[in-house]
């Protein structure tokens, strides 16, 4: 049924991050209003096509119920008799090199995340040095490389996608629930990067986005809270003291002229 629908595409949403990643390149493009959208949709599009052509052979090829185990594709070869053998090497190397671009592309956005954060004050100045030969922000992409290592490690793949996914769906909320309140709190902002359709884009996106988390689970939604505490307390005990932004807007507001 649908819930299983919602549930199941709620749990694998963390395979789309990668593209949410893209954006945190930004700073580093030549014109972002222009080749951000081009790349992040371009390769939705081309990622979303390609999924979907992979599932049709793979239940093709073998019943769907069989494929609710770690290695679906190994199971859909094997269904294929012997002509198809020879696929499963390439199958493997494939994996692992998905894997890896994977990991790739999260430290490469998540550090620079932290960076523009330590930039404005959010997180203390380290996370915002810069390699002096490759000009990348090592001290982030090392943090979050060492704190990524033990995670995985240490807890279970499927609690942390759930984690992920639910994390993810929750800042895309928060992100079209900004776009609604700065459009009519702040018509004045420069805006490079503007949304098609509002309010009717940001209001699916939150629709939906929050269909998806409900099917996660409780006890997913109470590690949520819990995350989610961790930052207020880092946000209220460092950042909001520190920031930039935040001191420039209080000063504005206390300005008599």
């Amino acid at each position: 049924g649908w819930s299983g629908v919602l549930a199941g595409a709620g749990v694998i949403f963390f395979a789309y991050i990668g593209f949410d990643a893209v954006s945190t390149a930004a700073q580093e493009t030549r014109n972002p209003s222009k080749d951000l959208p081009t790349g992040i949709l371009g390769s939705l599009i081309v990622c979303t096509v390609l999924y979907v052509l992979m599932a049709a052979v793979m239940t093709g090829l073998a019943p769907y119920r069989t494929l609710d185990v770690p290695e679906p594709v190994y199971v859909a070869i094997s269904e294929g008799g012997p002509a198809l053998q020879w696929l499963r090497p390439i199958v493997g190397v494939g994996a692992i090199a998905g894997l890896a671009s994977v990991v790739l592309v999260m430290l490469m956005g998540q550090p620079r995340i932290f960076f523009a954060m330590s930039r404005d004050g959010l997180l203390p100045p380290f996370f915002g040095r810069i390699h002096p030969r490759y000009r990348t922000p090592y001290v982030s992409t090392l943090i979050t490389g060492g704190v990524a290592m033990v995670v995985a490690g240490l807890f279970p793949i499927g609690l942390l996608g759930h984690l992920v996914s639910i994390g993810t769906l929750f800042a895309f909320v928060v992100v079209c629930a900004g776009i609604l309140v700065l459009r009519y709190t702040r018509p004045d902002l420069p805006r490079p990067f503007r949304t098609p359709f509002v309010p009717v884009v940001p209001i699916l996106g939150i629709l939906v986005c929050t269909a998806l988390m409900l099917g996660l689970g409780t006890e997913t939604w109470i590690r949520l809270i819990l995350w989610l505490a961790l930052g207020l307390v880092i946000y209220f005990g460092y950042g909001r003291k520190h920031s930039r932004v935040g001191r420039e807007e209080s000063a504005t507001r206390t300005d008599p002229r």
